[in-house]
């Protein structure tokens, strides 16, 4: 019976440490499989910005003369808008009709009355 035990004890002890040891090598190679991961991952975007950057230099090159062009055919019309606008306080928000169109209404003087005076500008 003492033998019995004691094999007992020995086998308890030994599933305990085995059970250990598998788990701190189940942590390790849980550890080095996040880290592959995240290499994985790092080559896979680097891989895709190398492919991608052609393109996107090819889209700048192409966007920035066409933005360029609008911006000088619009500046005479812009111009031509500040002109006709002496203060954006005077004026409500932009509308949206039904129809489509966009209005920008003048507020009448009761309107312009209740707005607050302006602070001088301070000069530091």
């Amino acid at each position: 019976m003492g033998y019995d035990m004691h094999m007992k004890q020995v086998l308890i002890i030994g599933a305990v440490a085995l059970a250990t040891t598998g788990a701190a090598r189940a942590e390790g190679d849980m550890r080095e499989g996040l880290s592959l991961l995240e290499q994985g991952a790092q080559l896979f975007m680097r891989g895709l910005a190398d492919e991608m950057e052609p393109a996107l230099r090819e889209l700048t090159d192409n966007v920035e003369p066409a933005m360029r062009q609008l911006m000088q055919q619009m500046e005479p019309a812009m111009q031509e808008l500040l002109g006709m606008i002496d203060n954006l306080d005077a004026y409500h928000m932009p509308e949206r009709l039904p129809n489509g169109d966009i209005i920008i209404r003048r507020k009448s003087p009761s309107e312009m009355q209740t707005l607050p005076e302006q602070a001088p500008d301070i000069e530091i």
